[in-house]
């Protein structure tokens, strides 16, 4: 496949998704929300964090805190003592307490609903504004890649690319843009139950016949 056209990898790229869709058929993001702010917070706290962990701390702190106004006026030791657990505490806390700051100056105490609009909030990258658009909004601006989606999309031969943002750009051109949000939510269950990334289970993998990379790894 190494010499595989854009129309082929484009059409290659649609049957693994196909397939992906009914393995995964109510594929969204494994983080608990209610409301575009919870799951903003949700997702800033799951840096470098499992979802079942950030589950365990949303559960009391989206009970306390119910406004921005309240993740911008809490203290920063308090708040970074109540996310402790996700580790890196009191950057997420100064995180939290900046986008809600901005979020209550800037936009009338409503999470933005743009790609600009939320890249302006301190602690939120693209990622994240992407887990927010697709998943709150259902606005497909991008592709989220996280650890699982970067190592799926390298092994299916998606994308060469090392760094997020490319792998991204990468996949919005052979992903049409209306799947670009469920792409990434089964491609995420997919790297996690299936192609582990320590012993990727290519026996039973739907879309091994579609992966250059099966029985190799």
């Amino acid at each position: 496949m190494s010499k595989e056209s854009k129309s082929g990898l484009k059409e290659r790229t649609r049957k693994i998704l196909g397939i992906l869709k009914g393995k995964f058929p109510r594929a969204t993001t494994a983080l608990n929300w209610s409301d575009p702010l919870e799951l903003l917070v949700a997702t800033i706290l799951s840096a470098q964090c499992t979802d079942e962990r950030v589950n365990l701390v949303t559960k009391d702190l989206f009970a306390k805190y119910r406004t921005v106004a309240d993740y911008a006026n809490v203290a920063q030791e308090v708040l970074a003592r109540e996310v402790r657990s996700t580790g890196f505490f009191n950057n997420k806390a100064r995180s939290v307490r900046a986008a809600a700051a901005k979020i209550v100056a800037d936009f009338g105490g409503h999470v933005p609903d743009t790609m600009e609009g939320l890249l302006s909030l301190p602690g939120v990258a693209r990622k994240t504004a992407n887990v927010v658009l697709g998943i709150a909004f259902g606005r497909n601006e991008g592709v989220v890649v996280d650890t699982h989606v970067s190592r799926v999309a390298s092994r299916l031969r998606l994308s060469r690319q090392k760094q997020p943002e490319k792998i991204e750009q990468d996949l919005m051109e052979i992903v049409p843009r209306e799947d670009w949000t469920i792409f990434s939510s089964t491609m995420v269950l997919h790297g996690r139950h299936i192609c582990a990334a320590r012993k990727p289970d290519c026996a039973a993998c739907p879309v091994g016949n579609l992966c250059p990379s099966a029985g190799k790894v």
